[in-house]
C-alpha cells in the first residue's frame, strides 16, 4: 500500500471528498471483511433466479453447479487483478479508470456501469413489486383480474404493474429521504435471507420426498451439442452476473489492511458464496417439477403457490423489505455518483437517483426476467459484450502498460500525464468499440432486431463468448496501440 507521496490538488475539479485517495491509517478491511461483503451481496433473489433459470434451460442439478462455480472462479480472476490498485493506492473505480480512458474520458466506462445498475434496479424493483402483488392478490381477488391498461406487446398486466409502480415510488422516496435510512433494513436482509433460503430448501426436501428424487432430476438435452449450445452462453452469463463488481471492486479494496486481504477475501467469499445459494436455487427449483409438474424458477411465483395467506404474506413482505435494502445499497447509490459526477453543479445525489429510476422502468425489467431466456441471453450476456472490454482495457493498462505504477497526484490533474488530449484518451474509446463491435450482431439476433439467416453463424456464435471477446479484444487493441504511441517512464507515462 501507498500513501501519495505528492500532495492530490483539493481545489481540483477531479477531486472530491468521495473521490479521494483513502489514506493507509484508515484502510481497516479485514479478509473476512471481504469474505462477509461478498457472502452478503450474493444472497439475493436475483443469484436464486440465475441459478433456476440453468435448471429451467435443461441443465440437471450439477451441471447447474459446475456451470455457477466456474464462472465464479474466471470473474475472480479480474476481480482480484482491478482490486490491486485500490488496495495499493487508495483510489476507487472512476479515478482508477483515468489512467486508461483520461480524465474526462473515464466518464464513459462510468456512465455504461451505471447504466447496467440501472437495469439492475429496475429487476430488483419488478420482484419487489411482484412480491407485493402475490401478497396483495389473496386478499384482494379482484387484483387478477383488472382490465389490461397496457397494450399486449408490452406484456404487462395491470395488477402486477400498479404494484411495481407502487414500489418504484417507494425507492424514489428513499432516494429522497436519503440512503442513511436503508441501514437496518441491510441488517434485516442479512439475517431473514439466509433463513428463508434454508426454509425453502428444508421444504423442497421435505415434500420432494427427500434430496434423491430432486437431484435425479435429468438434463432435458437431446445430446452434447444442445448441451454445449446452452452451456457456453450460460457459463458467459454467470461471468456476467458480476462483471459490473469486477470494474469497480477498487471501490471496496481501497480499504483494505494489505494485498492479501483483499485476494484472500475475495477467494474465500465469492465462489463459495455464489455456488452454496445457488444450490438452493437448484434443489428448490428441481423439486418443484416433482412437486407441480412443471418447473418454477421464480421463487416469487413458488412462494405463491403456498396454502396460507399469512404464509405468503409475511414472506413477500420481508421480500419486498429487503429487496429494497439491496436495491437502494447496490444499485442506486453508485449510478447516481456517476449521474452526479456529469454535471456536478446541476445533478445531486438525489437527482442522480430519480434518472436511474427512470432509466430502470424504461428497460422493461418484466419481460427480462419473465423467461430464463431473457434473463441469461438477453440480460446478462448482453451487458457483459458491454463491461468485458472495459475490464480487458483496465487490466492491460494496468498490468502490462504501467506495470502497476500509477501517479496519483496526476490522477487528479486536467494537465497531467492522463489528461491525454482534451481529457480523453482516444485510443481507449476505439479499443471499447472494437470489443463491442463483434458482439453487436449476436445481441441483434437474440433480441429479434435482425433475422439469423441473414448474419453468417459464426459471427452470430460469438456473442455466446461475450464477455470473453470483449475482454480479449479491447484489451489487446489498447495494448497494440498504446505500445506504438507511448514508453514507459516509471512511475508515469510520456509520449514517444
Amino acid at each position: 500500500m501507498e500513501e501519495p507521496t505528492t500532495p492530490v490538488d483539493e481545489s481540483s475539479s477531479l477531486y472530491s471528498e468521495d473521490l479521494a485517495p483513502v489514506p493507509v491509517s484508515k484502510r481497516t478491511w479485514t479478509t473476512w471483511n471481504y469474505a462477509a461483503l461478498w457472502i452478503s451481496m450474493s444472497l439475493c433473489i436475483p443469484t436464486y433466479m440465475m441459478a433456476s433459470s440453468l435448471i429451467q434451460g435443461g441443465m440437471n442439478w450439477w451441471q447447474a453447479i459446475f456451470t455457477i462455480f466456474l464462472g465464479n472462479t474466471i470473474v475472480l480472476i479480474p476481480m482480484v487483478l482491478n482490486g490491486h490498485a485500490g488496495a495499493k493506492y487508495g483510489i476507487p473505480f472512476p479515478v482508477m479508470v483515468r489512467s486508461s480512458f483520461g480524465t474526462s474520458g473515464a466518464n464513459i466506462p462510468a456512465l455504461l456501469r451505471a447504466i447496467v445498475a440501472c437495469g439492475w434496479f429496475g429487476i430488483q424493483t419488478w420482484i419487489g413489486g411482484f412480491s407485493i402483488y402475490q401478497m396483495l392478490r389473496l386478499w384482494i381477488p379482484s387484483l387478477e383480474t383488472l382490465p389490461r391498461i397496457f397494450p399486449a406487446s408490452f406484456g404487462l398486466e395491470t395488477g402486477p404493474a400498479i404494484c411495481f409502480l407502487l414500489f418504484w415510488l417507494l425507492n424514489m422516496y428513499v432516494v429522497y429521504l436519503g440512503v442513511d435510512s436503508i441501514r437496518k433494513l441491510l441488517v434485516f436482509k442479512a439475517f431473514f435471507l439466509p433463513a428463508a433460503a434454508l426454509a425453502l430448501l428444508f421444504w423442497a426436501i421435505s415434500v420432494g420426498n427427500g434430496l434423491g428424487p430432486i437431484l435425479q432430476q435429468p438434463a432435458k438435452f437431446a445430446d452434447s451439442a444442445a448441451f454445449f449450445a446452452f452451456f457456453f452462453p450460460a457459463l458467459t452469463g454467470m461471468v456476467g452476473f458480476w462483471a459490473t463488481l469486477s470494474l469497480n471492486i477498487p471501490d471496496f479494496t481501497r480499504y483494505a489492511t494489505s494485498q492479501k486481504a483483499q485476494v484472500n477475501g475475495q477467494i474465500i467469499g465469492l465462489p463459495p458464496a455464489m455456488t452454496l445459494f445457488s444450490f438452493i436455487g437448484v434443489v428448490v427449483t428441481s423439486a418443484t417439477t416433482i412437486i407441480y409438474g412443471t418447473t418454477i424458477w421464480d421463487p416469487i411465483v413458488l412462494a405463491g403457490k403456498f396454502d396460507s395467506k399469512l404464509l405468503v404474506s409475511i414472506a413477500m413482505i420481508a421480500v419486498a423489505i429487503s429487496t429494497l435494502a439491496t436495491n437502494i445499497a447496490a444499485n442506486i447509490v453508485s449510478p447516481a455518483n456517476d449521474f452526479a459526477n456529469l454535471a456536478p453543479s446541476k445533478i445531486d445525489f438525489r437527482k442522480g437517483g430519480y434518472i436511474t429510476g427512470v432509466i430502470g422502468m424504461l428497460i422493461f425489467p418484466w419481460k427480462l426476467i419473465a423467461d430464463p431466456t431473457g434473463f441469461i441471453f438477453t440480460w446478462l450476456v448482453g451487458y457483459s459484450s458491454l463491461l468485458g472490454p472495459v475490464g480487458g482495457i483496465m487490466i492491460a493498462d494496468y498490468y502490462f502498460l504501467r506495470k502497476k505504477q500509477l501517479s496519483v497526484t496526476d490522477l487528479y490533474s486536467q494537465t497531467g500525464i492522463y489528461s491525454f488530449k482534451n481529457g480523453f484518451n482516444s485510443v481507449a474509446v476505439w479499443a471499447l468499440l472494437a470489443g463491442i463491435l463483434p458482439n453487436i450482431p449476436g445481441f441483434l439476433v437474440t433480441i429479434g432486431a435482425v433475422s439469423a439467416e441473414s448474419v453468417p453463424g459464426w459471427i452470430t456464435q460469438l456473442y455466446n463468448y461475450a464477455w470473453f471477446v470483449g475482454f480479449l479484444v479491447s484489451g489487446g487493441v489498447y495494448l497494440g496501440l498504446m505500445r506504438g504511441r507511448y514508453v514507459i517512464q516509471k512511475p508515469q507515462l510520456t509520449t514517444a
